[in-house]
């Protein structure tokens, strides 16, 4: 059976464990991040997944999205934030909306692992613009929002 089984035409079915999981690039990521099952749909579709798993401790850089993002929250516990806001807790079931254009960073707790799903579209070929990386001031730093 091939990675990828057209059922027609339209529809195209990527089977469980049939793509590599590859590692969160060090320019993107502090920590051990994973990234498993990332799909970009043809054109003329813009629309990106992934499922990100991170490590305790393990989260994004600052970055925007030129058409925002939204995340599902499907194992463990996380943090999200946006600059200038709190630091908030996420938990499984939870969908975050990432703004356009809002410089945000999302990942585990120092304590706790999280996977989410990650979905975007990207404008002229870009999904995202990573920035630098979040210090462990900003990742530790003020309480955290759990409602």
């Amino acid at each position: 059976m091939s990675e990828t089984d057209k059922t027609s035409e339209d529809m195209q079915i990527i089977r469980a464990g049939s793509t590599a999981a590859v590692q969160g690039p060090s320019d993107c990521f502090t920590g051990t991040v994973r990234i498993d099952k990332g799909f970009n749909a043809p054109e003329p579709s813009r629309l990106g997944m992934a499922v990100v798993n991170f490590e305790p401790g393990a989260r994004t850089n600052w970055h925007t999205h030129p058409l925002g993002q939204m995340l599902l929250v499907t194992d463990g516990v996380g943090w999200t934030q946006c600059e200038g806001g709190p630091r908030t807790e996420i938990r499984p079931g939870d969908i975050i909306y990432c703004n356009c254009g809002r410089r945000h960073w999302h990942g585990a707790t120092d304590t706790t692992y999280l996977q989410h799903v990650a979905v975007q579209e990207a404008l002229d070929g870009s999904p995202v613009t990573w920035m630098e990386p979040v210090t462990d001031e900003q990742y530790l730093g003020g309480p955290v929002k759990k409602d």
